[in-house]
């Protein structure tokens, strides 16, 4: 029997890491910092892994929707140029279908935050769609709770922000 080998270190990966890292950790602006400079260095036809995971935490380091706008259409963008076998080769286990919910779950959101209802309306359905393919597991269930109450919202014409 074989063991199966372990995917080499990623230093593009692990520099987003220690960036999200920090965000966490309360340097929301160093962290940006820090993922703005990742992206230039990837540059925009760059690794679709590393495309899409910087643009999805980058998007989340800012309040103003239009700008998380802007690095969730990149996350998504590269998530569609992402092959199976590349994320494979960064994590064993990890499908491209398992990003889309979320990418448009906050595509949907920013949208719906911005007043566009009706392109929120469209990234809420094709989060839904996604949606039976997330596993039974908290973060399957975080995700589908969240698509439901950005739904809602839409349905409201709620603009305000949601707790997150």
């Amino acid at each position: 029997m074989t063991a199966t080998p372990l995917p080499s270190p990623d230093p593009t990966m692990e520099a987003i890491g220690r960036a999200v890292t920090e965000a966490q950790a309360g340097d929301v602006a160093a962290a940006r910092r820090k993922l703005l400079g990742l992206w230039s260095a990837i540059g925009v036809t760059g690794d679709p892994l590393h495309r899409c995971t910087l643009a999805h935490h980058l998007a989340d380091l800012y309040e103003d929707p239009a700008r998380a706008l802007v690095w969730d259409v990149r996350a998504l963008d590269a998530a569609d140029a992402l092959t199976e076998q590349r994320l494979q080769e960064h994590q064993a286990g990890l499908r491209v279908e398992d990003f889309h919910p979320s990418l448009h779950l906050n595509l949907a959101d920013n949208h719906r935050r911005l007043g566009s209802f009706d392109a929120a309306a469209e990234h809420i359905r094709a989060a839904e769609e996604h949606a039976p393919r997330l596993r039974p597991d908290p973060y399957g269930n975080l995700l589908r709770t969240a698509i439901g109450e950005v739904a809602e919202a839409v349905t409201r014409r709620d603009t305000g922000a949601r707790d997150r």
